[in-house]
């Protein structure tokens, strides 16, 4: 008989603000959050625990944490220096364990069975490889100990965040005493809206879904929420009893299916078709250029937009299939902008997302008796290796410079947010 997994979830504490506060030894003993401090309307990415300790919350306005914490230091968001540390913390745990699956930026979970037998206890493990990366990146971990990622997770979330030493067992020994008796609410993916259905239910905590059949949890779902809740049901009940068989994978790249960007925008200030071709330019551009970082190329193009006026709103995707797959921007930008003119109802645009499919290797190319294809490969590829070198702002077209133009914003983000 296999022996039963040890999996462990290692969380950041407060990760973008720990990475600022390691960076920043001068604020070590000030609360600091993570945000864009000329936006008093920004939002706070991240806050450390010393800012949380005097009410500053995650996403709460900046003037409403600065009114409760006139001292805050508010430090502009690093998006490439966190995924560079998130990184770094991934070899750090591939030097413990070869199943390392990360979860986010922040969260990885390891696969630890196997090399148990070296350590004196999975706590001591724990303790380890918090010192580790403590050491190496400035950064305090929290870790949650399970024989499912399930019950890893919960480890974490609901109790190892909460103690000094930042680990915690969650186990099928201690699940009654220690998970059971939280607020339904608590439990793993029941966000508010479920959470009202189970009280609703008579299912106020985690036991009490747990304590009931199967069966019995399907047929309370049924009444509730109709007939296509069982696999709701069966998940949520596995969930409250730490039932999961996935085993933590430490590659969880599949396949390419498709090459997309997108962007949300101002509606207020996106009225006008040209400037609003202007952005999908610009994303097309962006598609191609990564498409041709990744080898490929796609025949099925497809246009993806929001608009409203206020008071109405309307939404479509539509697509179309090129003659022959292609990367070239010049070929995706012609069918980009036929899609849009013929769906667009005229309404301010609020979203914008452009996306390539049906992607094939790009080291064949289809010549035409019209367009000299070989030639723009040339092109675009020499274009690519300055944008590579001197950073994507080296080289764009013109019409990005105007007000209505978001390339040379984009530049400068990763994940909508400054690197």
């Amino acid at each position: 008989m296999s022996p039963e997994r040890t999996i462990f979830l290692i969380d950041g504490q407060s990760f973008y603000a720990s990475c600022e506060k390691a960076a920043h030894p001068e604020y070590k003993n000030r609360p600091v959050a993570v945000g864009d401090p000329s936006r008093p309307s920004g939002i706070v990415l991240a806050a450390c625990p010393i800012a949380k300790s005097r009410g500053v919350t995650t996403a709460e306005r900046n003037f409403t944490a600065l009114a409760k914490c006139p001292d805050l230091v508010i430090i502009r968001p690093r998006m490439l220096r966190y995924i560079q540390i998130s990184l770094a913390i991934t070899e750090i745990f591939e030097t413990y364990t070869d199943l390392v699956e990360p979860y986010s930026i922040d969260e990885q979970f390891l696969d630890v069975t196997g090399v148990l037998k070296q350590y004196a206890s999975a706590e001591a493990l724990a303790r380890q490889i918090q010192e580790h990366i403590l050491l190496s990146t400035g950064v305090w971990s929290r870790v949650g100990i399970g024989p499912s990622k399930i019950l890893a997770k919960t480890a974490t979330d609901n109790f190892a965040k909460k103690t000094d030493e930042g680990i915690f067992r969650l186990g099928y020994d201690n699940i009654e005493t220690a998970l059971w008796p939280l607020p339904v609410h608590q439990m793993f993916m029941v966000a508010s809206k479920m959470g009202t259905h189970f009280n609703i239910m008579g299912l106020s905590t985690i036991r009490d879904i747990a304590r009931l059949s199967l069966q019995e949890f399907k047929r309370r779902m049924r009444l509730r929420m109709g007939k296509q809740s069982d696999i709701q049901a069966e998940y949520y009940w596995q969930t409250a009893r730490g039932i999961d068989p996935s085993p933590v994978v430490p590659s969880i790249r599949n396949e390419l299916k498709s090459v997309s960007h997108g962007k949300t925008l101002r509606a207020s200030l996106y009225y006008r078709r040209q400037d609003i071709e202007l952005v999908l330019q610009e994303l097309v551009i962006e598609v191609c250029r990564r498409a041709r970082r990744l080898g490929k190329q796609g025949r099925v193009v497809s246009v993806g937009l929001g608009e409203t006026d206020g008071e109405r709103a309307f939404r479509f995707g539509r697509q179309t299939t090129l003659a022959h797959a292609t990367n070239l921007t010049h070929e995706i930008e012609a069918a980009v902008l036929r899609l849009f003119r013929e769906y667009w109802q005229g309404l301010p645009v609020a979203f914008l997302y452009v996306s390539i499919t049906q992607l094939t290797d790009d080291n064949v190319t289809q010549l035409t008796l019209f367009d000299d294809r070989a030639r723009a490969y040339d092109l675009e590829r020499a274009t690519d290796a300055i944008k590579d070198r001197y950073g994507s702002a080296a080289i764009m077209k013109a019409s990005s410079l105007q007000d209505a133009g978001v390339a040379r914003e984009r530049a400068g983000q990763i994940g909508g947010h400054y690197k």
